[in-house]
């Protein structure tokens, strides 16, 4: 540490006065140089630190100070399982919180595109559906409590699910968190104790407990949202874990995981997030280029940039501009052209007779913003709809693009939103 400036005394000690008991360290002839340091420090030492002090000058001046090495400063991280979700009837991935005190456990869809999570819970006013498991018991909760009309949470419901929040007659905060499938949950805002991994604790979660919760949500107890709102669960985490979260989307043969806080940074390719006035809470990122075999494909830079473009964790297939699309499919179809093609199968039209391991499927890579590299596996460009047919999986949109988990899987992405980043490492989960 550099040593602050300090004020000489008013009066210069007097060290050739009788009365003034000083020491003799201090008291030097005016100009002479330095007292020589004690013999039992060598001069070699002195030395080692003064070139390390002139070497911190210079990474000082560049801006590249080393970091201390602290366990104070490192923020810890708790990671939980994910898994594909067809075991529970939904085409997203899954994982396990605890939730109450005593904690119980509940599956739940993990998804980027959300920020309030929810639970379905007894006794169920209106309608739940069918879960894997019993419903969250409020009373059986000894760390449960409503959130009344009053909180600043409430408020902020608007903005977590794009609908306004409601009161009940006994002003608990009601909140109506609405999908693009048609899907919903109403119920009552609440808090209780969330646990995660091997112990990590938050208390006063702020959660939907669920009372009327109908649609596409297979067996799960609920869901956790990972957007970008105050209500999200990153954001709750944030002031003990850091602003962030990372994930291994993993195929039916492995294993995957979602991991919040600290990440090794050197691991990844990064791009930066970039921000839209159309929803702050969702993740854009630009794509730059798409490449079959090595070779881009023929359309302006424009074209990628034709509509904006988000990644998500509960898209299945990614979805591009129109002409992207269209020059995507063609490529692919050129390289395959000795193989059988086949109809189309609802909005994969690029489809072909034979699974996908019988298929020299060309290699593509994804470009972002940044240099950040998708280098997709066959896996990841195509996607086999029953035992006879294999198609590219990518369709169309003229109005928002998105990169889907098919396109993620295996890859570890890391959304450092604290940074204003997203990053991805090949060979995340197998």
């Amino acid at each position: 540490m550099l040593p602050t400036a300090r004020a000489l005394p008013n009066s210069v000690v007097n060290c050739t006065s009788s009365t003034a008991p000083v020491s003799a360290s201090l008291c030097t002839t005016p100009g002479a140089p330095a007292p020589l340091p004690p013999p039992d420090l060598p001069f070699s030492t002195i030395l080692s630190h003064d070139e390390a002090r002139a070497t911190y000058f210079a990474a000082r001046l560049t801006k590249t100070v080393p970091r201390a090495a602290s366990p104070l400063l490192q923020s810890a991280a708790v990671s939980v399982p994910l898994s594909p979700g067809n075991s529970i009837g939904v085409g997203n991935y899954v994982t396990r919180i605890n939730l109450g005190t005593p904690g119980k456990s509940y599956s739940v869809v993990a998804d980027t595109g959300s920020s309030l999570s929810w639970l379905q819970c007894s006794p169920c006013k209106v309608e739940c559906h069918p879960q894997e498991g019993p419903l969250f018991n409020p009373s059986a909760s000894a760390t449960y409590r409503s959130v009344p009309c009053s909180a600043s949470e409430c408020d902020s419901l608007e903005s977590a699910t794009l609908n306004p929040a409601a009161c009940t007659m006994s002003n608990v905060c009601v909140y109506e968190a609405t999908y693009g499938d048609g899907s919903f949950s109403v119920g009552y805002l609440s808090k209780d104790t969330l646990s995660l991994g091997s112990g990590r604790r938050l208390a006063d979660f702020v959660y939907g407990c669920g009372q009327d919760n109908e649609g596409l949500f297979g067996r799960s107890a609920g869901l956790i949202g990972l957007a970008r709102d105050r209500l999200s669960m990153p954001s709750q985490l944030a002031p003990t874990l850091g602003y962030g979260f990372s994930y291994c989307l993993p195929t039916t043969a492995s294993s995957g995981y979602l991991s919040f806080g600290s990440n090794n940074p050197g691991r990844f390719s990064y791009t930066p997030m970039v921000s839209s006035s159309l929803d702050d809470s969702l993740y854009f990122i630009r794509l730059t280029g798409i490449t079959v075999g090595g070779r881009g494909l023929p359309v302006s830079a424009s074209a990628y940039t034709s509509t904006p473009t988000i990644i998500d964790s509960g898209t299945v297939i990614t979805r591009l501009p129109v002409d992207v699309y269209d020059a995507l499919s063609s490529a692919v179809a050129a390289a395959l052209r000795g193989y059988r093609r086949a109809p189309a199968y609802s909005i994969l039209d690029t489809c072909f007779r034979g699974s996908l391991s019988r298929l020299a499927v060309p290699a593509v890579d994804m470009v972002f913003q940044g240099g950040a590299t998708l280098r997709l596996a066959a896996r990841n460009v195509m996607i086999d709809v029953d035992g006879s047919t294999t198609c590219l999986a990518f369709a169309p949109s003229g109005s928002v693009a998105i990169i889907g988990n098919k396109q993620q899987q295996t890859f570890s992405v890391v959304y450092d939103v604290g940074r204003s980043r997203i990053g991805f490492a090949a060979g995340g989960c197998g």
